[in-house]
């Protein structure tokens, strides 16, 4: 017996299919897919988009940051605590990328943890307009639908 949706050889006995977590046995589930069902992909595909996009001005930074140690001769502190600061902030906006690219990924894997922490980011993600209010808004209204919590999870399970 094969998956009506993505063709995966499937055992006697399987409710799920393991490949993409369609129901066995119900024809209106391939017809009909949920909101989660149908932006998870896309929403997975925007954090990893807006995590490369932060890895740029973050490498930028540190950059200037290596640089700024011998561009500046006349203040000793400015000279340690400039490069420094710098340094913090492009860190920062990397772990801000990583996570969104992390973030990304475990999205389109479907993996259990991805997400709360696609919500958390999202909620972090509100504070940054335009672009980042908009993914924020999307993130939550993917993640935060009825029930979907337990169809992430269902989902999460079927791979």
């Amino acid at each position: 017996m094969f998956c009506n949706a993505c063709g995966t050889e499937l055992q006697v006995g399987f409710n799920v299919c393991p490949k993409c977590g369609k129901l066995i046995g119900d024809p209106v589930s391939y017809v009909t897919r949920t909101r989660l069902q149908s932006h998870l992909p896309t929403l997975g595909v925007l954090w990893i988009v807006a995590g490369a996009l932060f890895l740029i001005p973050a490498l930028i930074l540190m950059f200037i940051s290596g640089a700024a140690q011998f561009l500046i001769h006349e203040n000793a502190i400015a000279r340690v605590l400039g490069p420094l600061v710098l340094m913090l902030i492009g860190g920062s906006i990397l772990l801000v990328a990583v996570g969104g690219i992390l973030v990304g990924w475990g999205l389109r894997n479907r993996e259990p943890w991805a997400r709360t922490a696609a919500i958390v980011l999202g909620i972090l993600a509100l504070f940054h307009p335009p672009f980042g209010t908009a993914l924020g808004i999307y993130t939550l209204w993917v993640l935060l639908s009825d029930d979907g919590g337990a169809e992430y999870r269902r989902l999460a399970n079927a791979t």
